[in-house]
């Protein structure tokens, strides 16, 4: 929805309304009753998120994903997979990677071990030029 609101530059007050339109069954079931709970309050579209993510991303499910998240390496992936499966699992780890500087270090902190050493020589502070140093070290490597 975000992506759909700067393109169509839907102001704040209006994206709970546009949101909402699109909600079917049982998730527009949840939405006329936490709407009539919240009736005495505008709903915020920061509000909204959060009561849509208390709800279909409970906490459980989010300590879940920053297991995964954190216990992610690269094993026996290719840098071409590793990179998949990141972006995959840090999509909702927000805090953790919100910035291209945190991205890559931690992309590089799960590189296997001998990897990440010539990487890090480099001392990159982007998340594509870390991929792409990654890849063309490991690309080097089968070479030989």
């Amino acid at each position: 929805m975000e992506n759909a609101f700067a393109l169509t530059n839907v102001g704040d007050n209006q994206k709970v309304e546009y949101a909402t339109y699109f909600l079917k069954g049982r998730s527009n079931y949840w939405w006329e009753t936490a709407k009539a709970l919240e009736a005495a309050e505008i709903i915020t579209w920061d509000r909204f998120k959060k009561m849509f993510l208390d709800k279909y991303f409970p906490r459980y499910m989010q300590t879940q994903m920053e297991m995964k998240f954190f216990e992610l390496k690269q094993h026996n992936m290719t840098v071409g997979e590793y990179e998949k499966k990141f972006t995959e699992v840090s999509r909702f780890m927000g805090e953790y990677v919100d910035s291209e500087e945190k991205r890559a270090k931690r992309f590089q902190q799960g590189l296997k071990p001998w990897l990440r050493s010539r990487v890090a020589a480099f001392e990159l502070t982007t998340y594509a030029e870390v991929v792409q140093k990654a890849m063309v070290i490991e690309g080097k490597s089968e070479q030989n």
